[in-house]
Order: C-alpha cells, then sequence, then structure tokens
C-alpha cells in the first residue's frame, strides 16, 4: 500500500507545505509513549540516534529544490503531545524542513479548512481526516482550484503570523 504523503512529496516540484491543527495525534504512538517515559533525542549525540526514515525523505524532497514548509496551530498551554512535537522538531528542521507554530488564540481571524493537510505545488491537497483521539481515519486529494485557493490563502496567512520553530518557546 502507497502512502498519499510520500507520494505527493516524490511527485513536487516545487513547494510541498503542511498544516497541522490538533492539539494530539495518535496516543499510541509508540514513540510519543517513549517520550511520555522520558525518552529525548540530543541533538549533539550521533545523528542516527535520533534520524527517522521520513527525514530522508525531506532531504532527498529539499535536495530537489522543494521548499517544505510545515505549519503547526496549537491551543496555549500546550498539549503533552504539542511538547512532544516541539522537542522532536529538530530533526526535521536538520533535514531541510522549515517549521513555524501559531498559538490558536492568533488564527481566529483567518478562514481555515476544516482538517489537516498537505498540499503539494499549489495544485493539488491531501486532506487527513482523524478520529476524535488522532487516529487517521482517511484522506482525500482534492484539485478543485477554490479548494486550492482556500487552502494557498489559508496556509500563507498562517505562516505569516507564526514564530520560527527556532523562536518559538511552547507555554
Amino acid at each position: 500500500m502507497t502512502n498519499p504523503v510520500l507520494d505527493g512529496l516524490a511527485k513536487a516540484e516545487h513547494s510541498a507545505v503542511h498544516l497541522e491543527m490538533r492539539d494530539a495525534y495518535q496516543p499510541s504512538d509508540p514513540e510519543f509513549i517513549a517520550w511520555q517515559n522520558g525518552k529525548r533525542f540530543d541533538p549533539a549525540s550521533d545523528r542516527s540516534t535520533w534520524w527517522r526514515p521520513f527525514l530522508d525523505v525531506v532531504t532527498e524532497t529539499t535536495a530537489r529544490g522543494v521548499v517544505m514548509r510545515r505549519a503547526r496551530i496549537v491551543s496555549e498551554p500546550v498539549t503533552d503531545y504539542i511538547k512532544y512535537e516541539y522537542d522532536v522538531t529538530f530533526p526535521n528542521v536538520a533535514a531541510g524542513e522549515l517549521v513555524r507554530w501559531l498559538p490558536r488564540r492568533k488564527a481566529g481571524d483567518i478562514p481555515l479548512p476544516g482538517t489537516d493537510l498537505w498540499m503539494f505545488d499549489n495544485s493539488a491537497v491531501l486532506f487527513t481526516y482523524f478520529s476524535g483521539i488522532g487516529d487517521v481515519v482517511d484522506r482525500e486529494w482534492r484539485t478543485e482550484s477554490a479548494v486550492v485557493e482556500l487552502v494557498r490563502t489559508a496556509f500563507e496567512r498562517v505562516w505569516e503570523r507564526a514564530t520560527p520553530h527556532e523562536e518559538y518557546k511552547p507555554v
């Protein structure tokens, strides 16, 4: 079975944006559970201790000249899951992904899509639908110009207001 995100990244020529708007995802994720139990990645340690297979994809994608941007809209104070995401984001940045954080209170007047998404080359949107606890239940590709424009505009407004990962401090 193919992964639609990996397929989108493989085909992307110019841009890939990822908008995340949940405060928790997949509570049974073994890496999240390990983090809850004290596991931390050390940026100064051997890269193999914190590198993940997805980061190879990020490196390959950005090496082709594709700009990868991820924006996270988060509630503050942040949940434990968002603390975990924050702690494990430095490898994404090291791989070439640009990441920003936007407190939800600063997003109130931005028209946003109803769910998390990826958009590739401003032409194809992959919506991801989650269960109430954060497990992926479905994905849907959309290419209608009105949908693409809604996503493009929303993402750019979020990106403009958001704080770069290196400057953001979870509250």
